[in-house]
């Protein structure tokens, strides 16, 4: 790909995730605040969240601290919170493989659930051509950049954001809104449907072991109407035939 459609790509990533910054911003609001009400400084708040970069396990995490539980404990609930970018990561491994490393290790860091979303629902519009790498750094890279921002104002705000402002809404509506126009087939509305579902009634499961077993779910009930479809798509051939 030439430099000029490589930046053109680029700024398409970042355009593309600018309209779910409005989603994130409340919840890294509320990461910092939260992080800067338990007692730590900036540079450590700092210093965490560049290391995580992984909201819902930096939350769960100083949820843990708070409450003085087993560094093991905090340990397996990051763990188990972040498996699911063993499953981005092998989505993306066949496309990335040609890339230097210098580049794959800071695309591998910078992964998030919506630029993966956003990439992913790309590439199925564009199912022909490879993956635009150049797109999937351009919305990445806004994410961490959006995410960092948004703690690092909630950490100068401190208690400052008065509770009734509901922010933690905001946080499924982003989501929502990738995940409305990935749906594009009845596999990936059984998906949808089976995670969500699963996700209600696990949500009380230890270790946010919830959000893995939605995720699976999810995963088996779209394979499941995939493979259906196959064999009656070759049937109605076979007959025309």
């Amino acid at each position: 790909m030439h430099a000029s459609a490589g930046r053109q790509s680029f700024q398409q990533g970042i355009q593309a995730l600018l309209p779910l910054a409005p989603g994130v911003l409340p919840f890294g609001l509320v990461t910092g605040v939260t992080a800067a009400n338990q007692g730590y400084s900036f540079f450590e708040i700092l210093g965490m969240t560049l290391l995580f970069y992984a909201g819902s396990a930096q939350m769960a995490a100083l949820q843990l601290l708070n409450e003085q539980a087993l560094p093991l404990v905090i340990l397996i609930t990051v763990v188990v919170i972040n498996l699911r970018f063993l499953m981005y990561s092998a989505a993306l491994a066949p496309h990335m493989h040609r890339l230097p490393a210098k580049a794959r290790w800071p695309l591998g860091y910078m992964i998030s659930d919506q630029s993966f979303a956003l990439s992913m629902v790309r590439n199925q519009q564009q199912p022909h051509a490879p993956m635009d790498l150049w797109f999937f750094a351009g919305s990445s890279f806004s994410m961490w950049l959006v995410w960092q921002v948004s703690v690092i104002l909630g950490v100068m705000v401190g208690s400052g954001i008065p509770a009734s402002w509901s922010l933690d809404f905001a946080i499924p509506l982003s989501f929502l809104a990738i995940l409305v126009p990935a749906i594009r087939n009845s596999a990936s509305l059984s998906a949808a449907l089976t995670g969500g579902l699963v996700a209600v009634l696990a949500h009380g499961l230890p270790y946010n072991l919830g959000l893995i077993v939605a995720s699976v779910s999810g995963i088996a009930a779209g394979l499941l109407v995939e493979t259906r479809k196959k064999p009656a798509a070759s049937h109605q051939q076979g007959a025309k035939a």
